[in-house]
Protein backbone atom coordinates (compact mmCIF):
# COMPACT_ATOMS: atom_id res chain seq x y z
CA UNK A 1 0.00 0.00 0.00
CA UNK A 2 1.46 3.55 -0.95
CA UNK A 3 1.90 6.21 1.40
CA UNK A 4 -1.15 8.37 0.38
CA UNK A 5 -3.09 5.46 0.33
CA UNK A 6 -2.03 4.50 3.77
CA UNK A 7 -2.72 7.88 5.01
CA UNK A 8 -6.27 7.97 3.79
CA UNK A 9 -7.47 4.81 5.31
CA UNK A 10 -5.95 6.10 8.58
CA UNK A 11 -8.06 9.32 8.33
CA UNK A 12 -11.15 7.54 7.23
CA UNK A 13 -10.81 5.43 9.98
CA UNK A 14 -10.16 9.05 12.33
CA UNK A 15 -13.69 10.27 10.64
CA UNK A 16 -15.10 7.25 12.16
CA UNK A 17 -14.23 8.24 15.52
CA UNK A 18 -14.23 11.70 15.25
CA UNK A 19 -17.97 12.06 16.28
CA UNK A 20 -17.86 10.02 19.15
CA UNK A 21 -14.88 12.09 20.69
CA UNK A 22 -16.92 15.31 19.39
CA UNK A 23 -19.58 14.46 21.50
CA UNK A 24 -17.72 14.32 24.38
CA UNK A 25 -15.89 18.40 24.04
CA UNK A 26 -12.86 16.16 22.26
CA UNK A 27 -11.49 15.62 18.80
CA UNK A 28 -8.31 13.82 17.31
CA UNK A 29 -5.82 14.55 14.96
CA UNK A 30 -3.07 12.84 12.66
CA UNK A 31 0.15 13.75 13.05
CA UNK A 32 2.46 11.72 10.89
CA UNK A 33 2.51 7.88 9.66
CA UNK A 34 5.80 6.42 10.48
CA UNK A 35 7.09 3.05 9.99
CA UNK A 36 3.60 2.14 10.45
CA UNK A 37 3.35 3.44 13.50
CA UNK A 38 0.50 6.47 13.53
CA UNK A 39 0.69 9.27 15.38
CA UNK A 40 -2.37 11.24 16.86
CA UNK A 41 -3.03 14.15 18.80
CA UNK A 42 -6.00 14.25 21.39
CA UNK A 43 -8.12 17.93 21.61
CA UNK A 44 -10.62 19.41 23.86
CA UNK A 45 -12.23 17.30 26.81
CA UNK A 46 -10.02 14.39 25.62
CA UNK A 47 -6.36 15.77 27.32
CA UNK A 48 -7.56 15.63 30.63
CA UNK A 49 -9.63 12.27 30.54
CA UNK A 50 -9.02 9.26 32.79
CA UNK A 51 -10.19 7.18 30.23
CA UNK A 52 -8.16 8.42 27.30
CA UNK A 53 -5.64 6.00 27.15
CA UNK A 54 -8.61 3.15 26.82
CA UNK A 55 -10.09 4.97 24.19
CA UNK A 56 -7.05 5.57 22.08
CA UNK A 57 -6.26 1.59 22.48
CA UNK A 58 -9.68 0.06 22.70
CA UNK A 59 -11.31 2.58 20.04
CA UNK A 60 -8.96 4.63 17.68
CA UNK A 61 -6.35 1.67 17.42
CA UNK A 62 -8.48 -1.19 17.01
CA UNK A 63 -10.64 1.32 14.43
CA UNK A 64 -7.58 2.19 12.54
CA UNK A 65 -6.31 -1.61 12.08
CA UNK A 66 -9.26 -2.21 10.65
CA UNK A 67 -8.97 0.41 8.08
CA UNK A 68 -5.25 -0.35 7.73
CA UNK A 69 -3.89 -3.74 9.24
CA UNK A 70 -0.41 -2.80 8.68
CA UNK A 71 -0.18 -0.31 11.25
CA UNK A 72 1.30 -1.55 14.09
CA UNK A 73 0.64 0.72 16.86
CA UNK A 74 -0.98 4.16 17.46
CA UNK A 75 0.84 6.58 20.27
CA UNK A 76 -0.71 9.93 21.19
CA UNK A 77 1.83 12.63 21.08
CA UNK A 78 1.49 16.60 22.72
CA UNK A 79 1.88 18.65 19.45
CA UNK A 80 2.44 18.26 15.87
CA UNK A 81 6.04 17.07 14.88
CA UNK A 82 8.55 18.65 12.02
Amino acid sequence: MEAEELKNNVENALQEIRPYLQADGGNITLVEIRDNIVSVQLEGNCLGCSVNQMTLKNGVEATIKRHAPQILQVIEVNGKSS
